[in-house]
Protein backbone atom coordinates (compact mmCIF):
# COMPACT_ATOMS: atom_id res chain seq x y z
CA UNK A 1 0.00 0.00 0.00
CA UNK A 2 2.72 2.31 0.37
CA UNK A 3 3.71 2.26 -2.92
CA UNK A 4 0.28 2.85 -4.16
CA UNK A 5 0.11 5.91 -1.97
CA UNK A 6 2.79 7.46 -3.15
CA UNK A 7 2.32 6.90 -6.92
CA UNK A 8 -1.06 8.48 -5.90
CA UNK A 9 0.78 11.70 -4.23
CA UNK A 10 3.49 11.81 -7.14
CA UNK A 11 1.11 11.08 -9.98
CA UNK A 12 -2.40 11.58 -9.63
CA UNK A 13 -3.65 14.99 -11.37
CA UNK A 14 -5.38 16.08 -8.31
CA UNK A 15 -2.08 15.89 -6.69
CA UNK A 16 -0.22 17.71 -9.18
CA UNK A 17 -2.99 20.21 -9.02
CA UNK A 18 -2.37 20.85 -5.60
CA UNK A 19 1.23 20.99 -6.36
CA UNK A 20 0.13 23.63 -8.50
CA UNK A 21 -0.87 26.22 -5.50
CA UNK A 22 2.56 27.22 -3.89
CA UNK A 23 3.72 28.40 -7.54
CA UNK A 24 0.79 30.35 -8.12
CA UNK A 25 0.87 31.98 -4.55
CA UNK A 26 4.51 32.54 -5.34
CA UNK A 27 3.43 34.42 -8.68
CA UNK A 28 1.51 36.60 -6.90
CA UNK A 29 4.12 37.73 -4.36
CA UNK A 30 5.81 38.55 -7.59
CA UNK A 31 3.10 40.09 -8.62
CA UNK A 32 2.62 42.15 -5.29
CA UNK A 33 6.35 42.73 -5.94
CA UNK A 34 6.27 44.50 -8.89
CA UNK A 35 4.14 47.49 -7.17
CA UNK A 36 8.39 48.45 -6.45
CA UNK A 37 9.84 47.80 -9.56
CA UNK A 38 11.55 50.88 -10.99
CA UNK A 39 9.23 52.80 -13.93
CA UNK A 40 11.44 54.84 -16.74
CA UNK A 41 9.48 57.29 -18.57
CA UNK A 42 9.66 59.24 -21.20
CA UNK A 43 7.92 61.36 -23.18
CA UNK A 44 8.15 64.04 -26.11
CA UNK A 45 5.51 66.60 -27.91
CA UNK A 46 6.39 69.30 -30.71
CA UNK A 47 3.92 71.76 -31.21
CA UNK A 48 3.91 73.79 -35.07
CA UNK A 49 0.55 75.60 -36.17
CA UNK A 50 0.53 77.92 -39.62
CA UNK A 51 4.32 76.99 -40.38
CA UNK A 52 5.22 78.89 -36.86
CA UNK A 53 6.69 76.44 -34.12
CA UNK A 54 5.19 76.65 -30.76
CA UNK A 55 7.57 74.60 -28.37
CA UNK A 56 9.01 70.91 -27.69
CA UNK A 57 8.70 69.37 -24.55
CA UNK A 58 10.75 66.38 -23.40
CA UNK A 59 10.08 64.90 -19.80
CA UNK A 60 12.36 62.02 -18.64
CA UNK A 61 11.88 60.28 -15.27
CA UNK A 62 12.98 57.62 -13.44
CA UNK A 63 10.89 56.66 -10.50
CA UNK A 64 11.87 54.34 -7.73
CA UNK A 65 9.55 53.43 -5.10
CA UNK A 66 10.78 52.65 -1.64
CA UNK A 67 9.71 50.28 0.97
CA UNK A 68 8.70 52.80 3.88
CA UNK A 69 6.27 55.07 1.55
CA UNK A 70 8.84 57.61 -0.29
CA UNK A 71 9.20 58.17 -4.12
CA UNK A 72 12.86 58.76 -4.97
CA UNK A 73 12.64 60.10 -8.78
CA UNK A 74 15.52 61.16 -11.29
CA UNK A 75 14.66 62.96 -14.33
CA UNK A 76 15.35 65.46 -16.88
CA UNK A 77 13.29 67.74 -18.61
CA UNK A 78 13.31 70.31 -21.78
CA UNK A 79 10.74 73.02 -22.22
CA UNK A 80 11.75 75.42 -24.90
CA UNK A 81 9.99 77.21 -27.70
CA UNK A 82 9.05 81.03 -28.51
CA UNK A 83 6.01 80.40 -27.34
CA UNK A 84 6.52 78.11 -23.88
CA UNK A 85 4.62 79.72 -20.67
CA UNK A 86 7.05 80.90 -18.42
CA UNK A 87 5.60 78.17 -15.76
CA UNK A 88 6.97 75.48 -17.46
CA UNK A 89 10.14 76.79 -19.55
CA UNK A 90 13.95 74.97 -18.80
CA UNK A 91 17.31 76.65 -20.04
CA UNK A 92 17.85 75.72 -23.19
CA UNK A 93 19.85 73.17 -21.51
CA UNK A 94 17.17 71.58 -19.80
CA UNK A 95 16.85 70.78 -16.60
CA UNK A 96 18.00 68.02 -14.13
CA UNK A 97 16.56 67.12 -10.92
CA UNK A 98 16.40 64.72 -8.01
CA UNK A 99 13.73 64.52 -6.45
CA UNK A 100 12.02 62.65 -3.08
CA UNK A 101 8.20 62.40 -2.21
CA UNK A 102 7.22 61.82 1.21
CA UNK A 103 3.73 61.01 2.91
CA UNK A 104 3.50 62.66 5.92
CA UNK A 105 0.28 61.37 7.23
CA UNK A 106 -1.55 58.63 4.90
CA UNK A 107 0.76 56.36 3.23
CA UNK A 108 3.89 56.82 5.62
CA UNK A 109 3.27 53.96 8.03
CA UNK A 110 1.45 51.58 5.29
CA UNK A 111 0.05 52.03 1.91
CA UNK A 112 -1.34 49.86 -1.06
CA UNK A 113 2.27 48.68 -2.27
CA UNK A 114 2.61 47.16 1.22
CA UNK A 115 -0.75 45.55 1.89
CA UNK A 116 -0.68 43.71 -1.42
CA UNK A 117 2.94 42.53 -0.56
CA UNK A 118 1.68 41.50 2.70
CA UNK A 119 -1.72 39.90 1.69
CA UNK A 120 0.12 38.20 -1.25
CA UNK A 121 2.51 36.43 1.73
CA UNK A 122 0.18 35.60 3.71
CA UNK A 123 -1.50 34.25 0.36
CA UNK A 124 1.24 31.90 0.36
CA UNK A 125 0.31 30.07 3.72
CA UNK A 126 -3.14 29.72 2.08
CA UNK A 127 -2.00 27.92 -1.06
CA UNK A 128 0.17 26.22 1.68
CA UNK A 129 -3.12 24.33 3.34
CA UNK A 130 -5.27 24.03 0.49
CA UNK A 131 -2.18 21.75 -1.30
CA UNK A 132 -1.46 19.82 1.71
CA UNK A 133 -5.73 19.36 2.49
CA UNK A 134 -6.47 18.51 -0.85
CA UNK A 135 -3.39 15.74 -1.08
CA UNK A 136 -4.79 14.55 2.22
CA UNK A 137 -8.24 14.32 1.18
CA UNK A 138 -7.05 12.33 -1.44
CA UNK A 139 -4.84 9.85 0.30
CA UNK A 140 -7.20 9.28 2.60
CA UNK A 141 -9.59 8.23 -0.20
CA UNK A 142 -7.47 6.24 -1.69
CA UNK A 143 -6.65 4.48 1.65
CA UNK A 144 -10.28 3.69 2.16
CA UNK A 145 -10.56 2.45 -1.21
CA UNK A 146 -7.69 0.23 -0.86
CA UNK A 147 -8.98 -1.26 2.30
CA UNK A 148 -12.40 -1.99 -0.12
CA UNK A 149 -10.35 -3.78 -2.31
CA UNK A 150 -8.42 -5.57 0.11
CA UNK A 151 -11.92 -6.70 1.62
CA UNK A 152 -13.41 -7.72 -1.47
CA UNK A 153 -10.61 -9.79 -1.57
CA UNK A 154 -10.56 -11.34 1.28
CA UNK A 155 -14.44 -12.29 0.65
CA UNK A 156 -14.08 -13.48 -2.37
CA UNK A 157 -11.28 -16.07 -1.02
CA UNK A 158 -13.36 -16.82 1.98
CA UNK A 159 -16.43 -17.43 -0.51
CA UNK A 160 -14.36 -19.53 -2.85
CA UNK A 161 -12.91 -22.44 -0.58
CA UNK A 162 -16.72 -22.47 1.00
CA UNK A 163 -17.83 -23.01 -2.43
CA UNK A 164 -14.70 -26.33 -2.88
CA UNK A 165 -16.16 -27.39 0.30
CA UNK A 166 -19.68 -27.73 -0.47
CA UNK A 167 -18.24 -29.36 -3.95
CA UNK A 168 -16.08 -31.59 -1.91
CA UNK A 169 -19.59 -32.56 0.31
CA UNK A 170 -22.00 -32.73 -2.72
CA UNK A 171 -19.80 -35.29 -4.21
CA UNK A 172 -19.34 -37.58 -1.19
CA UNK A 173 -22.94 -37.06 -0.58
CA UNK A 174 -23.68 -38.50 -4.39
CA UNK A 175 -21.57 -41.03 -3.86
CA UNK A 176 -23.22 -42.46 -0.38
CA UNK A 177 -26.54 -42.08 -2.14
CA UNK A 178 -25.67 -44.15 -4.78
CA UNK A 179 -24.67 -46.83 -2.23
CA UNK A 180 -27.43 -46.52 -0.13
CA UNK A 181 -26.30 -44.61 2.86
CA UNK A 182 -28.43 -42.13 2.53
CA UNK A 183 -31.27 -40.46 1.64
CA UNK A 184 -31.59 -38.97 -2.16
CA UNK A 185 -32.79 -35.89 -0.76
CA UNK A 186 -29.49 -35.17 1.09
CA UNK A 187 -27.95 -35.03 -2.51
CA UNK A 188 -30.61 -32.39 -3.23
CA UNK A 189 -29.55 -30.58 -0.29
CA UNK A 190 -26.29 -30.74 -1.08
CA UNK A 191 -26.86 -29.70 -4.60
CA UNK A 192 -28.92 -26.88 -3.39
CA UNK A 193 -25.99 -25.60 -1.39
CA UNK A 194 -23.70 -25.90 -3.80
CA UNK A 195 -25.62 -23.64 -6.12
CA UNK A 196 -26.18 -20.96 -3.36
CA UNK A 197 -22.58 -20.98 -2.71
CA UNK A 198 -21.87 -20.67 -6.38
CA UNK A 199 -24.27 -17.94 -7.02
CA UNK A 200 -22.23 -15.84 -3.84
CA UNK A 201 -18.78 -16.63 -5.43
CA UNK A 202 -19.76 -15.45 -8.71
CA UNK A 203 -21.15 -11.68 -6.57
CA UNK A 204 -17.91 -12.13 -4.68
CA UNK A 205 -16.12 -12.25 -8.14
CA UNK A 206 -18.16 -9.13 -9.49
CA UNK A 207 -17.33 -6.96 -6.08
CA UNK A 208 -13.86 -7.96 -6.24
CA UNK A 209 -13.37 -6.32 -9.92
CA UNK A 210 -15.31 -3.51 -9.38
CA UNK A 211 -13.43 -2.73 -6.18
CA UNK A 212 -10.24 -3.07 -8.50
CA UNK A 213 -11.50 -0.76 -11.09
CA UNK A 214 -12.50 1.86 -8.11
CA UNK A 215 -8.44 1.30 -7.00
CA UNK A 216 -7.46 1.63 -10.54
CA UNK A 217 -8.78 5.10 -10.80
CA UNK A 218 -5.60 6.25 -8.52
CA UNK A 219 -3.17 5.19 -10.86
CA UNK A 220 -1.21 7.02 -13.03
CA UNK A 221 1.96 7.40 -15.05
CA UNK A 222 4.63 10.26 -14.88
CA UNK A 223 3.20 11.24 -18.20
CA UNK A 224 0.00 11.51 -16.91
CA UNK A 225 -1.61 8.17 -18.75
CA UNK A 226 -4.07 6.11 -16.77
CA UNK A 227 -2.84 2.61 -15.65
CA UNK A 228 -4.74 -0.10 -14.78
CA UNK A 229 -3.66 -2.78 -11.47
CA UNK A 230 -2.45 -5.59 -12.96
CA UNK A 231 -4.23 -9.13 -12.84
CA UNK A 232 -1.90 -10.86 -10.29
CA UNK A 233 -1.95 -7.84 -8.09
CA UNK A 234 -2.94 -8.80 -4.78
CA UNK A 235 -3.40 -6.57 -1.28
CA UNK A 236 -1.61 -6.51 1.75
CA UNK A 237 -3.77 -8.68 4.39
CA UNK A 238 -6.25 -7.16 6.78
CA UNK A 239 -4.52 -6.19 10.04
CA UNK A 240 -3.87 -9.16 12.02
CA UNK A 241 -5.05 -9.49 15.93
CA UNK A 242 -1.10 -8.52 16.81
CA UNK A 243 -1.77 -4.96 14.91
CA UNK A 244 -4.95 -3.70 16.85
CA UNK A 245 -5.10 -0.81 19.35
CA UNK A 246 -7.65 0.14 21.50
CA UNK A 247 -6.35 3.77 20.21
CA UNK A 248 -4.66 5.91 18.51
CA UNK A 249 -0.53 4.77 18.66
CA UNK A 250 0.03 8.88 19.43
CA UNK A 251 -1.56 9.89 22.26
CA UNK A 252 -5.01 11.41 21.80
CA UNK A 253 -4.51 14.62 23.91
CA UNK A 254 -1.29 14.98 21.64
CA UNK A 255 -3.34 14.60 18.71
CA UNK A 256 -5.70 17.34 19.69
CA UNK A 257 -2.58 19.41 20.01
CA UNK A 258 -1.17 18.59 16.89
CA UNK A 259 -4.27 18.92 14.95
CA UNK A 260 -4.98 22.65 16.32
CA UNK A 261 -1.84 23.91 15.17
CA UNK A 262 -1.25 21.99 11.70
CA UNK A 263 -4.47 21.03 10.45
CA UNK A 264 -4.91 22.43 7.16
CA UNK A 265 -8.55 23.86 7.69
CA UNK A 266 -7.31 26.07 10.88
CA UNK A 267 -4.02 26.60 8.45
CA UNK A 268 -6.57 28.21 5.57
CA UNK A 269 -8.80 30.03 8.04
CA UNK A 270 -5.36 31.79 10.29
CA UNK A 271 -3.85 32.72 6.66
CA UNK A 272 -7.30 34.24 5.52
CA UNK A 273 -7.29 35.74 9.09
CA UNK A 274 -3.68 37.31 8.59
CA UNK A 275 -4.98 39.19 4.95
CA UNK A 276 -7.79 40.70 6.89
CA UNK A 277 -5.65 42.07 9.12
CA UNK A 278 -3.78 43.45 6.28
CA UNK A 279 -6.90 45.46 5.08
CA UNK A 280 -7.72 46.36 8.45
CA UNK A 281 -4.00 48.17 8.81
CA UNK A 282 -4.75 49.57 5.37
CA UNK A 283 -8.31 50.98 6.08
CA UNK A 284 -7.25 52.64 9.34
CA UNK A 285 -4.31 54.10 7.26
CA UNK A 286 -6.68 55.68 5.20
CA UNK A 287 -8.83 58.30 7.82
CA UNK A 288 -5.33 59.80 8.09
CA UNK A 289 -5.41 62.81 5.94
CA UNK A 290 -3.27 62.94 2.90
CA UNK A 291 -0.41 64.88 3.37
CA UNK A 292 2.50 64.85 1.53
CA UNK A 293 5.84 66.87 0.26
CA UNK A 294 7.80 66.76 -2.75
CA UNK A 295 11.51 68.42 -2.79
CA UNK A 296 13.58 68.21 -6.23
CA UNK A 297 16.81 69.64 -6.44
CA UNK A 298 17.20 70.92 -9.80
CA UNK A 299 20.61 71.49 -12.34
CA UNK A 300 21.02 73.38 -15.45
CA UNK A 301 21.68 70.62 -18.16
CA UNK A 302 21.69 67.09 -18.70
CA UNK A 303 22.57 64.77 -16.12
CA UNK A 304 26.36 64.31 -15.75
CA UNK A 305 26.72 66.68 -18.26
CA UNK A 306 25.79 69.97 -17.13
CA UNK A 307 26.87 73.31 -18.61
CA UNK A 308 27.54 74.56 -14.86
CA UNK A 309 29.99 72.26 -13.50
CA UNK A 310 28.10 70.72 -9.82
CA UNK A 311 29.02 72.37 -6.68
CA UNK A 312 27.32 73.73 -3.32
CA UNK A 313 25.78 76.76 -5.08
CA UNK A 314 24.06 75.27 -8.35
CA UNK A 315 22.51 72.88 -5.68
CA UNK A 316 21.56 74.33 -2.65
CA UNK A 317 21.30 78.60 -3.56
CA UNK A 318 18.09 78.41 -4.91
CA UNK A 319 17.59 75.58 -6.99
CA UNK A 320 14.96 73.28 -5.93
CA UNK A 321 10.94 72.77 -6.61
CA UNK A 322 9.24 72.33 -3.34
CA UNK A 323 5.56 71.14 -3.13
CA UNK A 324 3.26 70.39 -0.48
CA UNK A 325 -0.14 68.84 -0.95
CA UNK A 326 -3.27 68.64 1.76
CA UNK A 327 -6.51 65.85 1.07
CA UNK A 328 -9.23 64.72 4.01
CA UNK A 329 -12.71 63.98 3.46
CA UNK A 330 -14.96 65.68 5.98
CA UNK A 331 -17.06 63.48 6.55
CA UNK A 332 -15.17 60.09 6.38
CA UNK A 333 -18.47 58.05 5.62
CA UNK A 334 -16.90 55.91 3.12
CA UNK A 335 -13.67 55.29 5.36
CA UNK A 336 -15.53 54.37 8.27
CA UNK A 337 -17.81 52.24 6.87
CA UNK A 338 -14.55 50.32 5.68
CA UNK A 339 -13.48 49.78 8.84
CA UNK A 340 -16.61 48.56 10.27
CA UNK A 341 -16.59 46.01 7.37
CA UNK A 342 -12.95 45.43 8.05
CA UNK A 343 -14.02 44.65 11.81
CA UNK A 344 -17.07 42.13 10.86
CA UNK A 345 -14.75 39.90 8.25
CA UNK A 346 -11.94 39.53 10.90
CA UNK A 347 -15.36 38.57 13.71
CA UNK A 348 -16.66 36.57 11.00
CA UNK A 349 -13.29 34.68 10.66
CA UNK A 350 -12.63 34.04 14.43
CA UNK A 351 -15.71 32.51 15.20
CA UNK A 352 -15.43 30.67 12.15
CA UNK A 353 -12.09 29.17 13.44
CA UNK A 354 -13.25 28.70 16.67
CA UNK A 355 -16.26 26.84 15.57
CA UNK A 356 -13.78 24.69 12.87
CA UNK A 357 -11.48 24.00 15.61
CA UNK A 358 -14.00 22.72 18.02
CA UNK A 359 -15.04 20.39 15.06
CA UNK A 360 -12.10 19.83 14.38
CA UNK A 361 -11.58 18.37 18.25
CA UNK A 362 -14.58 16.80 17.97
CA UNK A 363 -14.22 14.81 14.86
CA UNK A 364 -11.09 13.77 15.68
CA UNK A 365 -12.34 12.37 18.92
CA UNK A 366 -15.20 10.95 17.59
CA UNK A 367 -12.70 8.77 15.46
CA UNK A 368 -10.97 7.34 17.97
CA UNK A 369 -14.21 6.55 19.77
CA UNK A 370 -14.96 4.35 17.17
CA UNK A 371 -11.42 2.91 16.75
CA UNK A 372 -11.62 1.85 20.57
CA UNK A 373 -14.85 0.42 19.64
CA UNK A 374 -14.14 -1.24 16.94
CA UNK A 375 -11.28 -2.72 18.88
CA UNK A 376 -13.46 -3.96 21.44
CA UNK A 377 -15.78 -5.68 18.70
CA UNK A 378 -12.53 -7.51 16.78
CA UNK A 379 -12.02 -8.58 20.13
CA UNK A 380 -15.89 -10.48 19.77
CA UNK A 381 -15.69 -11.10 16.58
CA UNK A 382 -12.76 -13.24 17.04
CA UNK A 383 -14.49 -15.44 19.91
CA UNK A 384 -17.45 -15.65 17.83
CA UNK A 385 -15.07 -17.08 14.37
CA UNK A 386 -13.56 -19.36 16.95
CA UNK A 387 -17.18 -20.48 18.69
CA UNK A 388 -18.77 -21.34 14.94
CA UNK A 389 -15.22 -23.08 14.18
CA UNK A 390 -15.82 -25.52 17.41
CA UNK A 391 -19.80 -26.11 16.40
CA UNK A 392 -18.98 -25.97 12.81
CA UNK A 393 -16.31 -28.96 13.24
CA UNK A 394 -18.29 -30.75 16.04
CA UNK A 395 -21.14 -31.33 13.81
CA UNK A 396 -18.61 -32.33 11.03
CA UNK A 397 -18.08 -35.03 13.63
CA UNK A 398 -21.27 -35.89 14.20
CA UNK A 399 -22.26 -35.83 10.34
CA UNK A 400 -19.22 -38.23 9.97
CA UNK A 401 -21.21 -40.41 12.85
CA UNK A 402 -24.35 -40.12 11.03
CA UNK A 403 -25.68 -38.34 13.88
CA UNK A 404 -26.47 -35.27 12.43
CA UNK A 405 -27.83 -34.49 8.83
CA UNK A 406 -26.54 -32.05 5.58
CA UNK A 407 -29.10 -29.62 5.88
CA UNK A 408 -27.24 -28.82 10.06
CA UNK A 409 -23.71 -28.96 8.53
CA UNK A 410 -24.38 -26.46 5.93
CA UNK A 411 -26.23 -24.61 8.57
CA UNK A 412 -23.20 -24.40 10.64
CA UNK A 413 -21.09 -24.03 7.85
CA UNK A 414 -23.22 -20.90 6.93
CA UNK A 415 -22.90 -19.55 10.05
CA UNK A 416 -19.24 -19.67 10.20
CA UNK A 417 -18.93 -17.95 6.90
CA UNK A 418 -21.07 -14.95 8.25
CA UNK A 419 -19.01 -14.41 11.31
CA UNK A 420 -15.71 -14.72 9.57
CA UNK A 421 -17.10 -12.08 6.50
CA UNK A 422 -18.15 -9.37 9.57
CA UNK A 423 -14.97 -10.27 11.13
CA UNK A 424 -13.23 -8.80 7.37
CA UNK A 425 -15.34 -6.15 7.79
CA UNK A 426 -14.64 -5.21 10.71
CA UNK A 427 -10.43 -5.28 9.85
CA UNK A 428 -11.02 -3.39 6.64
CA UNK A 429 -13.03 -0.90 8.57
CA UNK A 430 -10.38 -0.95 11.03
CA UNK A 431 -7.88 -0.29 8.97
CA UNK A 432 -9.74 2.64 7.21
CA UNK A 433 -10.39 4.22 10.37
CA UNK A 434 -6.70 4.45 10.92
CA UNK A 435 -6.19 6.32 8.30
CA UNK A 436 -9.53 8.51 9.18
CA UNK A 437 -7.77 9.58 12.47
CA UNK A 438 -4.54 11.13 10.94
CA UNK A 439 -6.89 13.01 8.46
CA UNK A 440 -9.04 14.18 11.26
CA UNK A 441 -5.50 15.30 12.82
CA UNK A 442 -4.49 17.09 9.62
CA UNK A 443 -2.00 14.32 8.62
CA UNK A 444 -1.55 12.40 5.72
CA UNK A 445 -2.88 8.97 6.00
CA UNK A 446 -0.30 6.14 6.97
CA UNK A 447 0.57 3.45 4.39
CA UNK A 448 -0.31 1.13 7.37
CA UNK A 449 -2.62 0.35 9.48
Amino acid sequence: MADLLTLVGENHPVARQAALLPERAQQEVRLARALFDPLAESKFYRKEFGGQEYWNRWDNTLRLPLWYGPDLRLGYERNVGPRMSEQDATPTAGLSYVGLSVPLAQGLLFDERRAAVRQAQALRGLAEAERVAALNKLLLSAAKDYWSWALAHERLRLLQANYRLAEVRYRAVRERVRQGDMAAIDSVEALTELQNRQAQQLQAVVEWQNATLSLSNYLWDPQQRPRELPASAQPQPLPPPAAWQAGPAVPLEQLVSQARQQHPDLLKTRAKLAQLDVEQRLVRNKLLPKLSVDYNLLLRGRPYQPEVAYGPAPLYQYNYKLGLSFAYPLLLRQERSKQQLARLKIREASLSLAQSTRDIDTGLRQTANEQQGLFQQLGVQQQLVANAQRLRDGEQARFENGESSVFLLNAREAALLSTRLKLAEYQAKYAQTQAAIRWAAGLAPDSLP
